[in-house]
């Protein structure tokens, strides 16, 4: 009986029989394997990779300058806009310096009140950032003042500011208006 169950266990399996074709799965395992598709493949594979790689980089780049330039431009923007509302300011400091310049009683309250409101405002002009161009003496610099009229040989060395008619002011490097100013000829 032993016989019998061997017999019947070799029949079970599966022998492959001349002739008969094998299963697909058998087939794929021995069929041989083209190793250089392989390799080509996985190069252009990997050339992808790196081709999109690139790209993703790239396109971060130029995000990443994007927003700095667009941080640059809300900046300049902010600043532009800062300068050109102080120079519609400026008018009512010189009016300020002007109404200070009159002969008054200086225990007179509405003279204290306009010292206050210049006080007040030359110092939030100065807290943006703002500050005089004060150049009384010193060599005229056309970059920062406008000669508007010749003074006397007898006030200062040639060349130089002698007087200011209007006082000039800057933020930073950028010059808000010239200081208007007279200076001593050349001889």
């Amino acid at each position: 009986m032993d016989r019998k169950k061997k017999h019947a266990k070799q029949e079970d399996s599966p022998v492959p029989q001349e002739g008969a074709e094998m299963a697909p799965e058998t087939a794929e395992e021995t069929r041989p394997v083209d190793q250089t598709a392989l390799m080509a493949e996985l190069e252009a594979a990997r050339a992808k990779q790196d081709e999109y790689l690139n790209m993703a980089q790239r396109v971060q780049a130029e995000f990443d300058n994007y927003r700095r330039r667009n941080r640059q431009v809300a900046s300049e923007s902010f600043d532009d806009g800062a300068r050109a509302f102080i120079k519609t300011i400026l008018p009512v400091v010189d009016n300020l310096d002007r109404a200070l310049m009159v002969e008054q009683d200086q225990e007179d309250p509405l003279y204290k009140g306009v010292v206050l409101v210049q006080k007040q405002l030359i110092d939030a002009l100065k807290a943006r950032g703002v500050n005089e161009i004060s150049r009384l003496g010193e060599t005229f610099d056309p970059k920062l003042e406008d000669a508007v009229a010749q003074g006397a040989c007898e006030e200062g060395a040639p060349g130089t500011v002698c007087d200011v008619v209007l006082k000039g002011y800057q933020m930073g490097e950028n010059v808000l208006r010239h200081a208007m100013v007279r200076v001593v000829p050349d001889l």
